[in-house]
């Protein structure tokens, strides 16, 4: 695809304005930058380098044939998906653990279930369990032990789990260390009225099963993000989950809607992104994933947008592309009432197997928007690939046809010739699931 033609020269590009720069252009709500936040950017930015896959039409044609022998193996029927002891599983990830009935005692096998860009995500799988036990969020220097921000701090692997449902209200931004998931597999977790998750500067994490909604702008302040840094942050922008430099990265089976700014944001270099199984409703600027037309650095950026469902009173932004390589592969869209999928500066947008289900508005029918002149976007690499169209929805290609490294033509890719019509079933359990200890899930 587009710029797979010179990726030693962008990776060389991409590491001298980093060194050059070091400070990235986005502030991210960091008042100032100390010796500690310049290395932490530093380190992440080289691991991103890393994350990179230099060949990601594979990284996509290998999702597509996990699809296809999905749904070709398990032969899945409608009358089946209504039989209450049959495992309910739809697409490759949740195929690999829904349906094991002690998953609450297998937790960690989830970790083995990641598709696409972010397929080596393993969160906090070498790491104990820690459980959450305390909703509150009061001090932000000195987190009490049982809460989740005290969980998410600690420099070692953790799976954290919760004691039972409960409504966190966050009054600062959650800001994650390394190596961590977070659990909410068999309760009913809330992120919401407070402020969201910004997984900066880090890498290896998994956010599953939570519902996040109704985030708001916090006023920033001295907010601890590691046991031995606190740093001074500015006003946060309201997001649902910021993604800020960092890697491996693997967002599944939550449930967004209302935020101030984005329900998602992927920005400043971030790689190996995959989000999976969510629902989003209610929100006006949906998902970000490149910031800046300036942010050169997100040229690295790769990440994997598959089983969502995109629903009710959505406007934009599902997502809005820069830069990067994006493969948006059996997602569901419902009348989306500006345009579904994005972008600006050049980046490669690879449809694939998704329903778009336009509104009746007659000016909103178009899948695509582009910012920039005809002559410009005209060389972008924009392509649908067995995507359904409904109510006169419609998807304006550009740039060369798709390359397949893998054949199409084999009997478990037959899913490509009309994938579309497979994408409400694929995504028929997006969101966050109901989930009881010794049933499958």
């Amino acid at each position: 695809m587009a710029f797979g033609n010179n990726k030693s020269s962008v990776i060389l590009l991409l590491c001298m304005i980093y060194f050059v720069t070091l400070i990235p252009k986005s502030h991210a709500a960091i008042a100032k930058y100390d010796d500690y936040l310049r290395k932490k950017a530093n380190e992440s930015f080289a691991e991103s380098l890393k994350a990179f896959d230099p060949d990601p039409e594979k990284v996509a044609d290998e999702l597509n044939e996990q699809v296809g022998e999905t749904l070709v193996q398990e032969n899945i029927t409608r009358r089946h998906l209504k039989e209450e002891d049959d495992c309910k599983a739809t697409n490759p990830i949740d195929r690999c653990w829904r349906c094991d009935g002690d998953w609450s005692k297998n937790r960690k096998k989830l970790a083995d279930c990641v598709r696409g860009f972010g397929h080596r995500t393993t969160g906090g799988k070498d790491g104990r369990y820690y459980i959450v036990t305390d909703p509150s969020d009061d001090d932000m220097d000195k987190p009490k032990n049982g809460t989740l921000r005290h969980a998410v701090i600690q420099p070692e692997p953790l799976w954290i789990i919760f004691a039972r449902s409960m409504v966190i209200r966050l009054k600062q931004e959650l800001i994650f260390a390394s190596d961590k998931t977070v659990d909410g597999r068999g309760v009913r977790v809330r992120i919401a009225y407070g402020a969201g998750l910004t997984l900066q500067f880090v890498h290896n994490v998994i956010i599953h099963n939570i519902r996040i909604h109704n985030i708001v702008s916090t006023p920033g302040g001295m907010i601890r993000d590691a046991v031995d840094h606190i740093g001074l942050r500015t006003v946060s922008d309201g997001d649902g989950i910021n993604v800020f430099s960092s890697n491996n990265i693997w967002i599944d089976h939550v449930s967004l809607s209302k935020g101030t700014d984005g329900l998602i944001d992927v920005i400043e270099g971030s790689t190996a992104i995959t989000i999976s199984n969510c629902k989003f409703n209610n929100h006006n600027t949906v998902m970000l994933l490149g910031a800046h037309d300036n942010s050169t650095k997100d040229t690295i950026m790769q990440v994997t947008v598959a089983f969502n469902r995109f629903g009710k009173g959505l406007v934009q932004r599902m997502p809005r592309c820069r830069w990067g390589f994006f493969h948006v592969i059996n997602n569901d869209y419902s009348k989306w009432l500006m345009y579904a999928i994005g972008g600006s500066s050049n980046p490669t947008i690879i449809s694939q197997g998704n329903r778009f289900k336009a509104s009746d508005n007659p000016f909103t029918k178009q899948v695509t928007k582009r910012e920039s002149t005809e002559s410009e976007w005209k060389k972008w690499q924009w392509r649908s690939e067995g995507d359904k169209f409904v109510n006169g929805a419609y998807f304006r290609e550009s740039g060369p046809k798709i390359k397949h490294t893998i054949s199409p033509l084999k009997e478990k890719n037959l899913i490509k010739f009309k994938p579309g019509s497979y994408a409400g079933r694929l995504t028929r359990y997006a969101g966050a699931l109901h989930c009881v200890a010794g049933k499958s899930c």
